[in-house]
């Protein structure tokens, strides 16, 4: 999106610097990635780094409203409530769709966000071989808030292990090693020594928790929590005996798996900002519009772009049996606006940070990008197009 080094890039791209790029990430992770990366970062323009930043700035106002709790009550489904919620997520991402408004400049449109960790270990590690392979501007930072490689990890140190011992802190999921982002997991345990450990392999003790690590039974103190609870709730039967996480436990959460609902589809509707597409509870809809093809059906409890109806009409909305766990968003014109040797891409930037419990604020930290040249962006959308996938960006910063 910054034209010259676009130009720069796609004239200086070779296959052989990407399959070196691909090894290098696969060795320094120990596996290699379970999902397509582009052969591109996003170079993102200084007014738009600054659009971005704002937009997420309104967001998180939102979330800090005294009264977010009480206004996101009914976003937690009946049954997949976790005791001992704590004040605020540690950690929330905040997606974007890159547009163009009436004037033909590249804005922001929010699409989704969540209060749950995604990627924050792999986004550092692939913005790194970006650099160490490719020719990226000393001027372009992947980071924010002047943080370096280094500062980074000492942040997520902080947040996910805290005072506890690493080997008293696990990362949590259901059958790591067979997720998408099970790259992700081991990257983790690589710089933070953190396991990822199965929910079948918990083992419970009164209302403490513990896992055997290198034949030794070692107790949590703390998970960094990657189950979403509506996943685990679908494959309970397939699963077979697990230790119950509504349970009331001895345990920290980061992030505590309640905010995954309060901060999502959930709270589109509360949101208003011009980088915000107007969105209503489906049950609270005032009327329904006569533009519906301006227009898309998400279900607030489905993840991954699934029951997403992009192509809406009346007779979707009329065959809704549960309104109220359904939003009407105005739909989002993504921008071709990366240009790659195969043809234009559109793209996702998400916006991620990191929320210590000393601090006022939540923190904004890093970055992850997604291309594709198809209707809708996500790993399981991707066709076998090239120069499509997950990616991260690197921002041109406003002049001081």
């Amino acid at each position: 999106m910054i034209p010259s080094v676009r130009k720069a890039y796609n004239a200086n791209f070779s296959e052989e610097q990407y399959q070196r790029f691909l090894k290098a990430i696969a060795e320094d992770a120990g596996t290699a990635p379970a999902f397509r990366i582009a052969e591109t970062p996003v170079f993102v323009p200084a007014d738009l780094t600054a659009k971005l930043v704002q937009a997420c700035e309104e967001v998180v106002n939102v979330i800090l409203r005294p009264d977010f709790k009480d206004l996101t009550e009914n976003a937690i489904p009946h049954g997949l409530r976790v005791p001992n919620e704590n004040d605020h997520p540690h950690f929330i991402v905040i997606d974007f769709a890159v547009t163009k408004n009436e004037a033909g400049v590249l804005e922001p449109q929010l699409i989704e966000l969540q209060g749950f960790p995604t990627m924050f270990a792999f986004q550092h590690v692939m913005a790194k071989q970006f650099r160490a392979n490719f020719n990226i501007p000393s001027n372009l930072n992947n980071y924010f808030n002047d943080l370096n490689d280094e500062q980074y990890y000492a942040l997520l140190r902080k947040m996910i292990i805290g005072d506890h011992k690493p080997e008293e802190v696990i990362l949590l999921e259901v059958k790591p090693e067979e997720q998408k982002t099970k790259i992700d997991f081991y990257i983790t345990e690589k710089y933070l020594g953190i396991r990822p450990v199965c929910i079948t392999t918990l083992i419970k003790e009164d209302d403490h928790l513990f896992y055997m690590r290198d034949g030794v039974l070692t107790p949590v103190k703390r998970i960094y929590n990657r189950i979403i609870f509506d996943d685990l709730h679908q494959q309970e039967e397939m699963l077979g005996p697990h230790v119950d996480l509504f349970d009331d436990l001895d345990v920290e959460w980061i992030t505590h798996p309640n905010w995954f609902y309060r901060i999502s589809k959930y709270t589109m509707p509360l949101l208003h900002s011009e980088f915000i597409p107007k969105s209503w509870y489906l049950n609270e809809l005032p009327v329904v519009p006569g533009d519906l093809e301006n227009y898309v059906l998400k279900p607030l409890f489905s993840f991954a772009g699934r029951g997403v109806k992009i192509d809406v009409s009346r007779e979707d909305i009329d065959a809704i049996e549960d309104p109220e766990n359904w939003i009407l968003q105005r739909k989002v014109q993504y921008a071709p606006a990366i240009e790659t040797p195969t043809g234009p891409a559109i793209c996702e930037i998400r916006m991620m940070y990191i929320w210590p419990d000393d601090a006022a604020r939540p923190i904004l930290v890093h970055n992850l990008s997604r291309l594709s040249k198809g209707k809708m962006i996500g790993v399981g959308f991707n066709s076998n197009d090239t120069w499509v996938g997950g990616s991260c960006c690197f921002f041109e910063s406003l002049p001081a």
